[in-house]
């Protein structure tokens, strides 16, 4: 039935015909916005899964074992910059996305070929395979060098996609949309939209950007994207995507339950172990795919000044939300500020190279939240992080949510403050005196390393002072301050040595620590969550 729809769908798109368009008129996103307005306003229809047997069996190694033949690559022929590559359906891979090329203003299906594949290992009859559609998609780039197209983008699984910049491996991912990540009050668990369709615009000759668009969907809402892909060129390491986002909730009219919380430009990574977490009996120092949130924008509360915001990661013992609320929004990112291979050593996963994304609006997003979320994961092949914008108002069923944004996957110059930022964060005791009496029940300690312009510039001598708070909770204080001291770093930059006393083990502790002279913030404020020691 989805796929019957889907053929009279782009059957009325190359005639023309669709939303009473003219045969000159070109397809667009203002097209796929209508499909999706439509769409909201009807009861959700799930896909269907029609996977052959031989298909539907197949493990994870056995679907990475069929790939498709690089020859066969759309727009190869051409010499276009840049060229599709398709993933197979099986395995978990389940449900067939519809996929089109845009080519003089007109839409036309990018279809299934089974000659176009190298099984691999895998004995399969293909000929009942019929329409069988695909996976999702990749697009090939000259990314690193001119006389070979690596991966530059990779849009697989729900509304997950992925881009690399120069010199990057894989990392985190982003998402189209994320809708009760954290569960809704009715208990509700969390919901993951899908792109279930694209259209992708044949580039020029010569193109330096890629145009993709994409129809979203799930059980409470439907989507328009456009995607603008500008790959990191020989003057930066960063590949940019521009987002253009149109969304409807569906309501009771559809059949559908209210949202509690949408997730905008949601970001997905990994972080097992780090500098704040060492690992027992694991030879790498660090295991992770981000070190930590950095949000920057007015925070709420009557605020006026800009603030820098840098939250370290951790593997948690159970699921951990907090969130940042703020009045206007200059971007927030899960960042791998961690570069050196000494850090991980790891020869083939190299954590070094994974980029970090920066999410920055376009226009102003109004006042809402960056929400974080943290799972505990028991080694490193499962995503444990998620972090995205919760706008503070939800549009009503039916309107219109209009958000662009820009996503930056960056290599060794990540987005920073101007002034000053967290270069590590180690918890942990230095040599202690058996002659003394050992730390009081429940001191932790910190020494916490800081660099940037603001620090570097500052003259031999200078008095800098260390700030630390531990705001209440709920009105009672459960940490408090017993030492906290700046001195120069010998490398460079400024460490601060940090001593907390943790009053009640039963409450998450949020500490907020920064560097400032003459009244004068130097440095981002490093804001650590520590959850309770009893769950």
């Amino acid at each position: 039935m989805q796929r019957r729809f889907f053929a009279t769908l782009l059957i009325a798109l190359a005639g023309g015909l669709f939303l009473g368009a003219s045969p000159a008129s070109a397809f667009g996103f203002d097209d796929v916005a209508d499909i999706a307005r439509r769409q909201a306003g009807q009861p959700y229809q799930a896909p269907e899964e029609r996977l052959p047997a031989a298909l539907s069996s197949l493990d994870y190694d056995a679907l990475r074992d069929i790939r498709y033949r690089p020859e066969q690559a759309i727009w190869r022929a051409e010499g276009l910059p840049f060229e599709l590559q398709f993933f197979h359906l099986g395995g978990g891979n389940r449900v067939p996305v519809a996929l089109h090329e845009i080519h003089q203003g007109q839409a036309r299906v990018l279809r299934y070929d089974a000659s176009a594949w190298n099984y691999g290992r895998q004995t399969l009859d293909t000929r009942g395979f019929g329409e069988l559609g695909y996976a999702g998609f990749r697009v090939h780039h000259a990314l690193n060098n001119p006389a070979y197209k690596d991966e530059l983008v990779v849009f697989l699984g729900a509304s997950y996609f992925r881009a690399l910049g120069r010199g990057q491996q894989y990392g985190l991912s982003a998402r189209g949309l994320a809708i009760d990540t954290v569960g809704a009050p009715s208990g509700a668990s969390e919901e993951f939209p899908r792109f279930k369709a694209f259209w992708i615009e044949r580039p020029a000759m010569g193109a330096t950007a890629l145009t993709i668009h994409a129809l979203l969907d799930s059980p409470r809402a439907t989507g328009a994207y456009r995607f603008v892909l500008q790959p990191a060129n020989s003057t930066q390491d960063a590949t940019q995507v521009d987002v253009q986002a149109r969304l409807f909730l569906r309501g009771a009219a559809a059949g559908a339950a209210a949202v509690n919380t949408l997730g905008i430009a949601p970001l997905t990574s990994m972080f097992q172990h780090g500098e704040n977490q060492p690992r027992a009996r694991d030879f790498r120092p660090q295991v992770h795919d981000s070190d930590g949130l950095l949000v920057a924008g007015v925070p709420a509360g009557g605020a006026a000044a800009e603030e820098w915001l840098w939250r370290p990661l951790f593997n948690p013992a159970q699921p951990l939300a907090s969130s940042f609320a703020m009045q206007r929004l200059r971007g927030f990112g899960l960042m791998q500020r961690e570069r050196r291979f000494a850090a991980f050593e790891d020869t083939e996963a190299r954590y070094d190279r994974r980029p970090s994304a920066w999410v920055e609006p376009l226009s102003d997003w109004g006042p809402g939240r960056v929400e974080l979320l943290l799972l505990p994961t028991p080694d490193e092949t499962h995503d444990n992080i998620a972090a995205y914008w919760v706008p503070a108002t939800l549009p009503a069923p039916g309107q219109p949510l209009d958000l662009a944004w820009r996503l930056h996957w960056q290599g060794d110059t990540p987005t920073a403050p101007p002034s000053g930022h967290t270069v590590q964060s180690r918890r942990g005791f230095g040599w202690l005196d058996d002659k003394k009496p050992p730390p009081p029940a429940g001191e932790m300690q910190w020494q916490l390393d800081f660099d940037g312009p603001a620090l570097r510039a500052l003259p031999a001598g200078t008095a800098v002072e260390a700030v630390v708070t531990a705001p209440p909770v709920a009105g009672r204080d459960v940490a408090r301050v017993l030492e906290a001291r700046a001195y120069p770093h010998p490398l460079g930059g400024w460490r601060m040595h940090l001593r907390v006393l943790r009053t009640d083990p039963n409450q998450p502790v949020e500490l907020r620590a920064y560097l400032r002279h003459a009244g004068g913030a130097l440095t981002e404020t490093w804001t650590a969550l520590i959850p309770p020691e009893q769950p």
